[in-house]
Protein backbone atom coordinates (compact mmCIF):
# COMPACT_ATOMS: atom_id res chain seq x y z
CA UNK A 1 0.00 0.00 0.00
CA UNK A 2 1.22 3.90 -0.48
CA UNK A 3 2.36 5.00 1.90
CA UNK A 4 -0.68 7.49 3.31
CA UNK A 5 0.10 9.27 6.63
CA UNK A 6 3.14 11.28 7.46
CA UNK A 7 2.73 11.88 11.36
CA UNK A 8 0.52 13.33 13.97
CA UNK A 9 -0.44 16.69 13.21
CA UNK A 10 -2.19 17.76 16.14
CA UNK A 11 -5.13 16.87 18.89
CA UNK A 12 -7.65 18.58 20.16
CA UNK A 13 -8.84 17.66 23.72
CA UNK A 14 -12.00 18.35 25.86
CA UNK A 15 -11.83 19.88 28.95
CA UNK A 16 -14.73 21.09 31.61
CA UNK A 17 -12.74 23.79 32.61
CA UNK A 18 -10.74 25.40 29.49
CA UNK A 19 -8.70 27.75 31.40
CA UNK A 20 -7.47 25.45 34.13
CA UNK A 21 -6.23 23.24 31.71
CA UNK A 22 -4.46 25.53 29.68
CA UNK A 23 -3.22 27.09 32.64
CA UNK A 24 -1.56 23.89 33.65
CA UNK A 25 0.46 23.14 29.56
CA UNK A 26 1.50 26.47 29.83
CA UNK A 27 2.58 27.17 33.45
CA UNK A 28 3.45 23.87 35.06
CA UNK A 29 3.74 22.14 31.33
CA UNK A 30 6.14 24.93 29.58
CA UNK A 31 3.73 24.84 25.96
CA UNK A 32 3.31 27.84 25.07
CA UNK A 33 -0.31 29.77 23.78
CA UNK A 34 -0.44 30.90 20.30
CA UNK A 35 -4.15 31.83 19.54
CA UNK A 36 -7.62 31.85 20.77
CA UNK A 37 -11.11 31.37 19.36
CA UNK A 38 -14.39 30.67 20.32
CA UNK A 39 -13.63 29.24 23.62
CA UNK A 40 -10.21 27.22 22.43
CA UNK A 41 -6.96 27.56 23.45
CA UNK A 42 -3.89 26.33 20.68
CA UNK A 43 -0.94 25.32 22.68
CA UNK A 44 2.52 24.33 20.85
CA UNK A 45 5.88 22.77 21.76
CA UNK A 46 8.73 24.45 20.81
CA UNK A 47 10.25 22.00 18.42
CA UNK A 48 6.71 21.12 16.73
CA UNK A 49 7.30 22.32 12.99
CA UNK A 50 2.90 22.89 12.84
CA UNK A 51 1.41 26.25 14.47
CA UNK A 52 0.18 24.49 17.09
CA UNK A 53 0.17 20.63 18.72
CA UNK A 54 -2.69 21.06 21.11
CA UNK A 55 -5.75 22.64 21.29
CA UNK A 56 -8.27 22.64 24.24
CA UNK A 57 -11.78 22.54 23.76
CA UNK A 58 -15.03 23.28 25.99
CA UNK A 59 -16.66 19.58 26.80
CA UNK A 60 -18.47 18.40 29.82
CA UNK A 61 -15.81 15.71 30.23
CA UNK A 62 -12.12 15.20 29.78
CA UNK A 63 -12.09 13.21 26.18
CA UNK A 64 -10.54 13.49 22.95
CA UNK A 65 -12.47 15.83 20.46
CA UNK A 66 -10.43 15.04 17.83
CA UNK A 67 -7.01 13.74 16.25
CA UNK A 68 -5.43 15.18 13.19
CA UNK A 69 -3.45 13.41 10.96
CA UNK A 70 -1.09 14.87 7.80
CA UNK A 71 -0.65 13.23 5.28
CA UNK A 72 2.32 12.28 2.76
CA UNK A 73 0.86 14.39 -0.36
CA UNK A 74 -2.49 16.23 -1.69
CA UNK A 75 -2.50 12.73 -3.15
CA UNK A 76 -2.70 10.54 -0.37
CA UNK A 77 -5.08 12.55 1.44
CA UNK A 78 -7.57 11.72 -1.89
CA UNK A 79 -6.39 7.32 -1.81
CA UNK A 80 -6.76 7.81 2.66
CA UNK A 81 -10.68 9.08 1.66
CA UNK A 82 -11.86 7.21 -0.96
CA UNK A 83 -10.03 3.84 1.43
CA UNK A 84 -12.10 4.95 4.41
CA UNK A 85 -15.56 5.31 2.68
CA UNK A 86 -14.72 2.07 0.49
CA UNK A 87 -14.90 0.62 4.30
CA UNK A 88 -18.31 2.07 4.70
CA UNK A 89 -17.45 4.76 6.85
CA UNK A 90 -18.64 8.28 5.44
CA UNK A 91 -17.10 11.49 7.00
CA UNK A 92 -17.21 15.40 5.76
CA UNK A 93 -14.84 17.87 3.83
CA UNK A 94 -14.45 21.36 5.08
CA UNK A 95 -12.39 24.29 3.54
CA UNK A 96 -10.12 23.99 6.53
CA UNK A 97 -9.50 25.68 10.23
CA UNK A 98 -6.97 28.06 12.06
CA UNK A 99 -3.31 26.40 10.72
CA UNK A 100 -4.73 24.13 8.69
CA UNK A 101 -6.48 23.67 4.92
CA UNK A 102 -8.47 21.37 3.27
CA UNK A 103 -9.62 18.50 5.63
CA UNK A 104 -11.73 15.15 5.43
CA UNK A 105 -13.17 14.50 9.15
CA UNK A 106 -14.89 11.51 10.03
CA UNK A 107 -15.47 9.29 13.11
CA UNK A 108 -13.43 5.66 12.99
CA UNK A 109 -15.13 2.47 13.01
CA UNK A 110 -14.43 2.39 16.92
CA UNK A 111 -15.88 5.62 17.75
CA UNK A 112 -12.48 7.87 17.51
CA UNK A 113 -13.37 11.18 16.16
CA UNK A 114 -10.43 12.09 13.33
CA UNK A 115 -9.03 14.37 10.66
CA UNK A 116 -6.90 14.09 7.82
CA UNK A 117 -5.40 16.87 5.91
CA UNK A 118 -2.43 17.88 3.74
CA UNK A 119 -1.96 21.31 3.43
CA UNK A 120 -0.55 23.14 6.74
CA UNK A 121 0.61 26.39 7.95
CA UNK A 122 3.91 25.67 9.01
CA UNK A 123 4.99 27.57 12.24
CA UNK A 124 6.98 30.94 11.65
CA UNK A 125 8.13 32.02 14.67
CA UNK A 126 7.95 35.85 15.89
CA UNK A 127 11.50 37.51 16.03
CA UNK A 128 11.53 36.87 19.90
CA UNK A 129 11.04 33.58 19.72
CA UNK A 130 13.57 33.09 16.63
CA UNK A 131 16.36 30.55 17.05
CA UNK A 132 19.71 30.74 16.06
CA UNK A 133 19.49 27.23 14.58
CA UNK A 134 17.92 27.17 10.69
CA UNK A 135 15.96 23.97 11.37
CA UNK A 136 14.11 24.70 14.63
CA UNK A 137 11.03 26.13 14.45
CA UNK A 138 11.67 28.31 17.10
CA UNK A 139 14.11 28.56 20.22
CA UNK A 140 14.25 25.97 22.49
CA UNK A 141 12.05 27.20 25.79
CA UNK A 142 13.32 28.58 29.08
CA UNK A 143 10.89 26.36 30.72
CA UNK A 144 12.68 23.20 32.60
CA UNK A 145 9.84 20.84 31.69
CA UNK A 146 9.09 22.08 28.48
CA UNK A 147 8.90 18.82 26.07
CA UNK A 148 10.07 19.47 22.60
CA UNK A 149 7.54 17.62 20.25
CA UNK A 150 4.16 16.36 20.59
CA UNK A 151 4.63 12.50 20.08
CA UNK A 152 1.27 10.17 20.44
CA UNK A 153 -2.09 9.45 21.32
CA UNK A 154 -3.34 6.62 22.91
CA UNK A 155 -7.44 5.46 22.95
CA UNK A 156 -9.22 2.64 24.25
CA UNK A 157 -11.14 0.10 22.31
CA UNK A 158 -13.64 -3.14 23.07
CA UNK A 159 -11.21 -4.55 20.18
CA UNK A 160 -7.85 -4.27 19.92
CA UNK A 161 -7.04 -6.45 17.29
CA UNK A 162 -9.99 -5.44 15.55
CA UNK A 163 -8.75 -2.08 16.21
CA UNK A 164 -5.34 -2.29 14.80
CA UNK A 165 -6.78 -4.58 11.68
CA UNK A 166 -8.89 -1.54 10.35
CA UNK A 167 -6.09 0.84 10.87
CA UNK A 168 -3.67 -0.85 9.66
CA UNK A 169 -5.52 -2.02 6.16
CA UNK A 170 -7.55 1.48 5.58
CA UNK A 171 -5.17 3.74 6.54
CA UNK A 172 -1.92 1.81 6.16
CA UNK A 173 -0.45 2.09 9.69
CA UNK A 174 2.18 -0.51 10.62
CA UNK A 175 1.66 -2.35 13.45
CA UNK A 176 4.40 -2.93 15.59
CA UNK A 177 3.11 -4.92 19.24
CA UNK A 178 0.60 -6.72 20.72
CA UNK A 179 0.17 -7.39 24.52
CA UNK A 180 -1.62 -10.35 25.57
CA UNK A 181 -2.32 -11.41 29.08
CA UNK A 182 -0.50 -14.12 30.65
CA UNK A 183 -3.53 -15.75 32.46
CA UNK A 184 -6.07 -15.56 29.77
CA UNK A 185 -5.90 -15.18 25.75
CA UNK A 186 -7.11 -11.41 25.64
CA UNK A 187 -5.35 -8.92 24.09
CA UNK A 188 -5.08 -5.58 25.91
CA UNK A 189 -3.06 -3.51 24.00
CA UNK A 190 -1.13 -2.66 20.56
CA UNK A 191 0.94 -0.18 19.05
CA UNK A 192 1.12 0.82 15.25
CA UNK A 193 2.81 3.71 13.95
CA UNK A 194 2.69 6.16 10.32
CA UNK A 195 6.81 6.56 10.19
CA UNK A 196 9.75 4.83 12.21
CA UNK A 197 9.13 5.16 15.87
CA UNK A 198 7.74 2.65 17.73
CA UNK A 199 4.44 3.91 17.80
CA UNK A 200 2.16 7.25 17.83
CA UNK A 201 -1.31 5.57 18.22
CA UNK A 202 -1.56 3.34 20.90
CA UNK A 203 -4.50 1.32 21.83
CA UNK A 204 -5.75 -0.20 25.02
CA UNK A 205 -8.60 -2.64 26.05
CA UNK A 206 -11.87 -0.60 26.88
CA UNK A 207 -14.32 -3.17 28.66
CA UNK A 208 -16.83 -0.47 29.14
CA UNK A 209 -19.16 0.03 26.25
CA UNK A 210 -18.95 3.42 26.03
CA UNK A 211 -17.09 4.10 22.56
CA UNK A 212 -14.25 6.87 21.06
CA UNK A 213 -12.54 6.78 24.60
CA UNK A 214 -8.84 7.78 25.30
CA UNK A 215 -6.59 6.82 27.54
CA UNK A 216 -3.52 9.11 27.51
CA UNK A 217 -1.76 12.10 25.41
CA UNK A 218 1.80 12.16 25.39
CA UNK A 219 4.71 14.29 24.48
CA UNK A 220 8.82 13.99 24.01
CA UNK A 221 11.38 15.60 25.32
CA UNK A 222 14.99 14.77 24.28
CA UNK A 223 16.96 13.01 27.05
CA UNK A 224 15.86 10.50 29.72
CA UNK A 225 17.39 13.93 32.07
CA UNK A 226 14.65 15.83 30.68
CA UNK A 227 12.30 13.89 31.85
CA UNK A 228 13.39 13.25 35.44
CA UNK A 229 13.57 16.53 35.65
CA UNK A 230 9.87 17.25 34.19
CA UNK A 231 9.22 14.52 37.37
CA UNK A 232 10.85 16.98 39.63
CA UNK A 233 9.32 20.35 38.34
CA UNK A 234 5.81 19.18 38.32
CA UNK A 235 5.89 17.07 41.63
CA UNK A 236 7.50 20.47 42.80
CA UNK A 237 4.52 22.77 42.07
CA UNK A 238 1.63 20.15 43.31
CA UNK A 239 1.56 17.11 40.15
CA UNK A 240 2.36 14.07 41.70
CA UNK A 241 3.62 11.31 39.52
CA UNK A 242 0.65 8.59 38.58
CA UNK A 243 3.62 5.73 37.41
CA UNK A 244 7.12 6.29 36.68
CA UNK A 245 9.61 7.22 35.69
CA UNK A 246 10.46 3.72 34.38
CA UNK A 247 10.62 2.29 30.77
CA UNK A 248 8.57 0.46 28.68
CA UNK A 249 9.45 -2.98 27.09
CA UNK A 250 7.56 -2.55 23.89
CA UNK A 251 9.28 -0.04 22.22
CA UNK A 252 11.58 0.85 25.17
CA UNK A 253 10.91 4.46 25.59
CA UNK A 254 11.42 6.24 29.38
CA UNK A 255 8.13 7.21 30.70
CA UNK A 256 6.15 9.12 33.38
CA UNK A 257 2.56 10.10 33.63
CA UNK A 258 0.84 12.33 35.47
CA UNK A 259 -2.55 14.22 35.00
CA UNK A 260 -4.00 17.54 34.39
CA UNK A 261 -6.93 19.51 36.04
CA UNK A 262 -9.80 18.06 33.70
CA UNK A 263 -8.56 14.29 34.88
CA UNK A 264 -6.79 13.48 31.85
CA UNK A 265 -3.63 11.81 31.79
CA UNK A 266 -0.48 12.96 30.15
CA UNK A 267 2.66 10.95 29.38
CA UNK A 268 5.83 12.01 28.81
CA UNK A 269 8.49 9.89 27.01
CA UNK A 270 12.09 10.06 25.59
CA UNK A 271 14.81 7.31 24.40
CA UNK A 272 13.34 4.40 22.28
CA UNK A 273 14.04 2.79 19.35
CA UNK A 274 13.54 3.15 15.51
CA UNK A 275 12.42 0.78 13.39
CA UNK A 276 12.96 0.89 9.40
CA UNK A 277 11.62 -2.60 8.55
CA UNK A 278 8.60 -2.22 6.02
CA UNK A 279 7.69 -5.57 6.05
CA UNK A 280 7.77 -6.17 10.40
CA UNK A 281 5.89 -8.65 11.77
CA UNK A 282 4.37 -7.44 15.27
CA UNK A 283 5.39 -9.15 18.06
CA UNK A 284 3.17 -10.87 21.18
CA UNK A 285 4.33 -9.75 24.58
CA UNK A 286 2.77 -10.58 27.97
CA UNK A 287 3.00 -8.36 30.95
CA UNK A 288 5.43 -10.51 32.35
CA UNK A 289 7.99 -10.11 29.55
CA UNK A 290 8.26 -6.26 30.78
CA UNK A 291 5.47 -5.13 27.65
CA UNK A 292 5.08 -1.96 30.12
CA UNK A 293 7.44 -2.39 32.47
CA UNK A 294 11.24 -3.33 30.98
CA UNK A 295 12.67 -4.06 34.34
CA UNK A 296 9.44 -6.21 35.04
CA UNK A 297 9.82 -5.21 39.24
CA UNK A 298 6.37 -3.23 40.15
CA UNK A 299 2.90 -3.31 39.11
CA UNK A 300 1.67 -0.73 37.23
CA UNK A 301 -1.20 1.27 38.99
CA UNK A 302 -4.61 0.37 38.53
CA UNK A 303 -5.68 3.59 37.59
CA UNK A 304 -3.67 3.98 34.48
CA UNK A 305 -6.39 1.32 33.48
CA UNK A 306 -8.93 4.72 33.42
CA UNK A 307 -9.85 6.07 29.85
CA UNK A 308 -11.59 9.21 29.22
CA UNK A 309 -14.73 10.37 29.49
CA UNK A 310 -15.13 8.14 32.18
CA UNK A 311 -17.26 5.45 32.03
CA UNK A 312 -20.61 5.94 34.51
CA UNK A 313 -18.28 6.92 36.93
CA UNK A 314 -16.17 3.62 37.02
CA UNK A 315 -13.10 2.70 36.25
CA UNK A 316 -12.02 0.20 33.35
CA UNK A 317 -11.15 -2.46 36.07
CA UNK A 318 -14.94 -2.53 37.19
CA UNK A 319 -16.82 -1.86 33.57
CA UNK A 320 -18.02 -5.47 32.89
CA UNK A 321 -14.12 -7.05 33.19
CA UNK A 322 -14.18 -10.57 34.30
CA UNK A 323 -12.53 -11.61 37.74
CA UNK A 324 -9.40 -13.00 36.04
CA UNK A 325 -8.84 -9.73 33.92
CA UNK A 326 -9.50 -7.34 36.73
CA UNK A 327 -6.68 -8.90 38.43
CA UNK A 328 -4.39 -9.25 35.80
CA UNK A 329 -4.77 -6.01 34.68
CA UNK A 330 -4.48 -4.72 38.35
CA UNK A 331 -1.15 -6.53 39.08
CA UNK A 332 0.35 -8.69 36.32
CA UNK A 333 3.52 -9.80 38.11
CA UNK A 334 1.53 -10.96 41.26
CA UNK A 335 1.45 -14.47 39.71
CA UNK A 336 5.38 -13.94 39.26
CA UNK A 337 6.21 -12.98 43.39
CA UNK A 338 7.05 -9.44 41.65
CA UNK A 339 3.82 -7.83 42.92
Amino acid sequence: MEKLLAHLSHLEIASPDVEASAKFYVEKFGMREVHRADGKVYLRCWGDYDTYSLVVVPGAEPALARMAWRTTSPEALEVATERIEASGIQGTWSEGGYGYGRAYEFTGPYGHPMRLVWEIEKYAAPAEFASIYPDRPEKRSLHAAAPRFLDHVTVATQDVRGFAKWYSETLGFRVMAFTELDEVPITVFSVLTTNEKSHDLGVVLDTSDRAGRVNHIAFWVDTHEDLLRTADVLMEHGTPMEYGPSIHGIGEQNFLYFREPSALRVELNSGGYRNYVPDWEPKDWKPSDGSNNFYRNSAMPHSMTESFPFADGFTATEEGASEEMKAAILNPYAQHGRG
